[in-house]
């Protein structure tokens, strides 16, 4: 990370970084609250933070359908020590659960909590893809976002005022319009630009998909309930590759090779049904963090003061009511 040290641009923006995920030690990747106050103080102005499920921490006995607050437990004793430190505070959760469950609102009732005032909404994933060369796999039951409990689940979480996150694959951007259309009292939230692939079958193929997803994108965008995460292009999966190299991406890097994508996003949802996300620690596998804000003031730049201070802190104050 260090071999790429820029400057940082337009210091005095606020930033409330939508998305990014803590592992307790022995966890999947070594990140914790000590490592994201390494990121958010290294000179962006980061003010805030909302956490996102990644299946950390959850207890290892009591009833199976609750194992999952346990990441909602660690999660907030993490944020309420966010507080009392200098540095981003995390100011909501996004847990996951089974929404399927008949005893949906048990599950819900407990991460509320759980979360001591910082719950927002739930991510159950939809991705599946079984290419063995996905190295963060989608392992979602084929049709989850068809199914009628499921729906039903995705309903109650709106009707609770929670958000409902998506992860899932380009080639399932039709699968999450038309969830999105289901449940038009649920404010659906879409992950990763819908997470184009370029790995495995996909690899070579992402100006091809891109011209697909141009339209999917523009389709979910014309539900008024959707809104969009703008980043998480600089995992593995995505292909670009910057994860084998022996120095990171720069922000110019991450900018020639992925602004289409994000305009594209914007013209279609707006600014301020947008959010630049940081997807940390996933896409520190590509750059560090102050390039990957400094690439994103950049793609911002085109845009005014109000319709900026919507993409970086804004909409996600609003979506996630922090």
């Amino acid at each position: 990370m260090a071999r790429v040290d820029e400057g940082i641009l337009d210091p005095d923006r606020e930033i409330i970084d939508p998305h990014h995920h803590l592992w307790p030690p022995g966890g999947a990747l070594p990140y914790g609250l000590d490592d994201l106050h390494g990121d958010t103080e290294a000179g962006h102005r980061v003010v805030g933070t909302v956490f996102v499920e990644c299946g950390a921490a959850y207890r290892t006995d009591g009833p199976e359908h609750l194992r999952s607050v346990g990441e909602t437990e660690f999660v907030a004793e993490q944020a309420e020590r966010s507080a009392r430190l200098a540095g981003a505070e995390i100011l909501g959760v996004v847990s996951s659960c089974d929404l399927r469950r008949d005893d949906l609102d048990e599950v819900l009732d407990a991460h509320e909590a759980a979360g001591r005032g910082r719950f927002r909404g739930i991510r159950h994933a939809i991705a599946r893809e079984d290419d063995p060369a996905i190295r963060i796999p989608g392992r979602a039951p084929e049709g989850l976002a068809e199914d009628s409990d499921f729906r039903r689940g995705v309903v109650r979480l709106g009707e609770r005022g929670l958000t409902y996150d998506s992860w899932h694959y380009h080639h399932q951007n039709e699968a999450f319009r038309a969830l999105a259309e289901a449940c038009p009292g649920t404010t659906m939230v879409l992950d990763h630009f819908g997470t184009p692939l370029g790995v495995g079958r996909f690899e070579g193929r992402l100006d091809e998909i891109f011209e697909t997803w141009k339209h999917d994108i523009a389709a979910i965008a014309a539900l008024p309930n959707t809104v969009a995460k703008i980043g998480g292009l600089a995992m593995p999966d995505n292909g670009y590759g910057w994860h084998r190299r022996d120095r990171p991406a720069t922000s110019d890097e991450l900018v020639e090779a992925q602004a289409r994508w994000y305009h594209h996003t914007i013209d279609c949802f707006g600014p301020e049904r947008c959010m630049f996300e940081s997807n940390f620690p996933v896409d520190r596998f590509s750059l560090n963090y102050v390039s990957w804000w400094n690439a994103a003031k950049k793609i911002a730049a085109r845009y005014d003061d109000a319709e900026q201070q919507d993409l970086f802190a804004g909409t996600a104050r609003r979506v996630y009511a922090v």
